[in-house]
């Protein structure tokens, strides 16, 4: 019956995020997200950026470590299954240990935002996690299906991208720099929001090779969250700069 429960509210917690993700489009839409270089001077107390990032998305690293070390995790003796949890995983090792220590200066953020962020990470990584673990069923030649393959390579070039962009972005300025550029080389030759559109693909191939509503709130949640804000981006650049490519895109290459 526990076990029945908790599966149900798996699947509850994953199609509320889906709405929450719908909400977070509509609203995004109408007001950018106010860190980096859309902070206003009103944003009340701020966090370093580099403590802001390690803080926010280290439970997206420790809530599954606790999940699987606080209980028998069944499901993980499985390789489909620990496979996937090391995409999530890797991800998160990235992004809290080693981006936020890669990071020049970089503009504060408010400590609601941060908040915010630790929050979600809190709820997505105990979402993927648990599922991952304990309820998640497939066979062993699931590594082989075609989805699962696909999914993975896509996760792969998806961080690839992303990797590679942020480090176009932290080379921008030369020690002592501190004026805006624009972005070149790399996928920045076609969208103004490359390392958003890598997180967004290494996501979409988590969702495709897991292929659950879990993975698939989760995608659609980055998505809507990264679309949003790369439009903003987009639009910034364009404002600012009067020699800013007029083709570049804001996401998604050659369409939007």
């Amino acid at each position: 019956t526990m076990k029945l429960a908790e599966r149900f509210l798996l699947d509850a917690l994953a199609y509320l995020l889906c709405a929450a993700a719908c909400l977070c489009f509509v609203v995004l839409k109408l007001v950018s997200s106010p860190y980096g270089r859309h902070l206003s001077p009103r944003s009340g107390f701020r966090l370093p950026a580099r403590a802001a990032w390690a803080v926010q998305e280290l439970p997206s690293l420790a809530v599954p470590l606790f999940v699987c070390a606080g209980a028998a995790a069944d499901r993980l003796q499985r390789w489909p299954n620990s496979i996937l949890l090391a995409m999530f995983l890797v991800h998160y090792v990235q992004r809290c240990l080693i981006f936020p220590f890669l990071i020049r200066g970089g503009k504060p953020m408010p400590l609601h935002l941060c908040v915010l962020a630790f929050m979600f990470c809190t709820y997505n990584g105990y979402l993927q996690s648990r599922y991952l673990s304990q309820y998640a069923v497939y066979t062993d030649d699931w590594v082989t299906d075609p989805r699962f393959l696909t999914g993975f390579v896509l996760w792969l070039i998806g961080m690839l991208i992303n990797i590679h962009s942020d480090h176009i972005l932290r080379n921008l300025r030369k020690p002592g720099e501190t004026e805006y550029k624009i972005p070149r080389g790399g996928l920045f030759e076609y969208i103004s929001a490359a390392n958003y559109f890598g997180e967004v693909v290494e996501w979409c191939g988590y969702a495709l090779a897991s292929w659950s509503i879990q993975g698939g709130a989760f995608a659609l949640f980055s998505f809507c969250f990264l679309f949003t804000r790369a439009q903003h981006h987009h639009q910034w650049y364009l404002e600012k700069f009067e020699d800013y490519p007029k083709f570049r895109k804001s996401i998604i290459p050659f369409l939007v």
